[in-house]
């Protein structure tokens, strides 16, 4: 009996142990840079798009990268692809950080907490979500309000791609209902690199529209650019308020109240769409 106690606690702990390397391995997966300080959006600046793979060794894919982000979500280049599947999403709420990072604003979740996504069978876990204004991805040309990025990740070693992006656009019109929420707080860190608890939030108050989305490999859009970032951008728009963009515009640093990088070659990418009515058309 003795024996069989011991057996037990020692499988208690090999799992809780596994958990917890997991947890911290995912959080520790290189995703964006937090030190704004070292670049910057304003044309024609030493430190702006143009010159971010110049800055350091490390941010080289950034001006030598061939799978770079965002795009020109062009029509005449897309691929219907039915077989990709809806987006199987299993978020979940918890403990929530909002974040003035200087460059943009973000919400982040523990990693493993706030649940997730599965793509390609593989489950990615939701690391932080962010804004952009305006939209980073143009869709045949045409910039829109806001988009917002649902980061996640996966510690699975044998997956190659361990990044993955939903993408969010928004139109201008009635108030997100999520960003209200956390309108308050964003006024309180004005101007100001700080951060702000936010208790339990739920990222299925993030409303992911419709079920049709455009697929492609692409990279981060902020350094160090790095590629192999699996983008999932969501065809439905949203809609935001002009209160709001200016808010999330003023909140930050004045070189970053416009925070998209600009639009970057395709090469040879494919774009994919999924449309559920195509699939049951070709059934």
């Amino acid at each position: 009996m003795k024996n069989q106690s011991n057996a037990i606690l020692f499988s208690a702990f090999s799992l809780f142990l596994l958990l917890a390397l997991g947890s911290a391995a995912a959080e520790s997966i290189p995703v964006e840079t937090e030190d704004e300080r070292e670049f910057d959006y304003i044309p024609g600046s030493e430190k702006g798009p143009m010159h971010w793979g110049e800055l350091r060794k490390d941010w080289e894919a950034c001006k030598k990268g061939e799978m770079q982000s965002p795009i020109d979500l062009s029509s005449e280049r897309v691929q219907v692809m039915p077989k990709l599947g809806e987006i199987e999403r299993n978020h979940k709420p918890s403990n929530a950080t909002l974040k003035n990072r200087g460059h943009d604003i973000s919400l982040q979740w523990d990693t493993g907490n706030a649940g997730s996504i599965k793509i390609n069978g593989t489950e990615y876990f939701l690391q932080q979500c962010h804004w952009h204004s305006p939209s980073e991805h143009t869709i045949n040309g045409r910039r829109y309000a806001l988009e917002l990025h649902m980061v996640h990740v996966t510690t699975d070693p044998n997956v190659k791609n361990n990044i993955t992006v939903v993408g969010l656009l928004y139109k201008t019109g009635v108030p997100d209902a999520f960003l209200s929420k956390l309108m308050g707080s964003v006024w309180s860190m004005f101007d100001k690199e700080d951060e702000r608890k936010m208790g339990t939030i739920d990222p299925r108050e993030i409303k992911m529209g419709g079920k049709n989305y455009l697929r492609y490999m692409g990279s981060l859009t902020v350094p160090p650019c790095t590629e192999g970032v699996i983008w999932t951008i969501n065809k439905k728009m949203g809609t935001v308020s002009k209160d709001q963009i200016k808010l999330l515009r003023e909140a930050v640093h004045d070189y970053a109240e416009v925070n998209a990088r600009p639009v970057q070659q395709l090469n040879r990418r494919e774009i994919h769409f999924y449309q559920p009515n195509e699939a049951a058309t070709r059934n």
